[in-house]
């Protein structure tokens, strides 16, 4: 199946109207059981506002509660819109573009932005890991000097399956104390874990899982099936999105846009699936 263009995408939400009913529909759909009167019932369209009514007590339904869309009085097809261009790149959309291609306050698209990326994050979740995995951390934005770490700098932790997926997590700092839940709680007992020499991953071997390690301190990078470059491979495209696109994360958001990547890396293999996906799934 090949992903949708855009003369597809306008033929399919040529409209406000058209954009709310596919909400309905992946939804709640026709024949549903009205909360009100408990009825199986056909459900109206609204012009008033965004809802369908309930053909036996008019109770009213609303489509866009609980979604990105919710407090939102821009244009549903602007939102569907910006999703939709969200799903076509792989280095992500900037607040600037955002406002270009829909024509509205820079604001509003930073807004939006933010809430799509949030979305593409609850859509993709997080999976327990297993088999053989990947563990790394990495520093994003301030800056170095000297030493490890940096000025300004934000901890970023990821876990890369090599099977394919991957989940990160920002974190405030890289010891024990604060990595190993996360990967007792991501990565089952049993699978492979291969790292880097950081002490934090030391006790990995006697916790339930087959670790191994190479010394980057001393210039190995792989031994064998033993390696981190494919989760490093992953932190370059990473930055290097951010730097394109963005050019400056705060700490404060970098979680959104981790979310986006994560998202976006773990559907690579089936990018055309992006988009129906996050028009028909809303977690809560």
């Amino acid at each position: 199946m090949k992903s949708q263009t855009i003369q597809q995408f306008f033929k399919q939400f040529p409209t406000d109207e058209s954009c709310l009913a596919h909400l309905f529909d992946v939804r709640f759909g026709q024949g549903h059981v009205c909360p009100k009167c408990e009825r199986s019932a056909k459900w109206y369209p609204l012009k008033s506002e965004r809802a369908y009514s309930c053909q036996w007590c008019g109770h009213h339904l609303h489509p866009t509660v609980g979604t990105l869309f919710e407090k939102s009085r821009t244009s549903l097809q602007l939102w569907f819109y910006a999703i939709y261009l969200f799903t076509k790149t792989r280095s992500g959309v900037s607040a600037k573009e955002l406002q270009r291609q829909l024509g509205v306050t820079y604001k509003c698209a930073w807004r939006m932005g933010h809430e799509i990326r949030k979305h593409m994050a609850q859509v993709d979740g997080d999976a327990p890991l297993d088999g053989e995995v990947e563990i790394d951390e990495t520093f994003i934005g301030g800056y170095r000097k000297g030493g490890q770490g940096g000025k300004g700098k934000t901890v970023l932790f990821g876990i890369l399956d090599r099977d394919g997926k991957v989940m990160t997590k920002v974190v405030p700092d890289r010891t024990v104390k604060t990595l190993y839940p996360i990967i007792s709680e991501n990565v089952k007992f049993g699978s492979i874990i291969h790292t880097d020499e950081h002490r934090a991953y030391s006790s990995l071997g006697t916790s339930g899982y087959e670790h191994h390690a190479v010394n980057h301190s001393k210039k190995e990078w792989a031994r064998g099936t033993c390696h981190t470059n494919t989760i490093e491979g992953y932190w370059s495209r990473l930055k290097n999105s951010i730097n394109g696109t963005h050019i400056h994360v705060s700490g404060k958001h970098l979680a959104k846009y981790a979310g986006e990547f994560e998202y976006r890396f773990n559907s690579r293999n089936h990018p055309e699936k992006m988009l129906p996906e996050l028009l028909s799934v809303f977690p809560q």
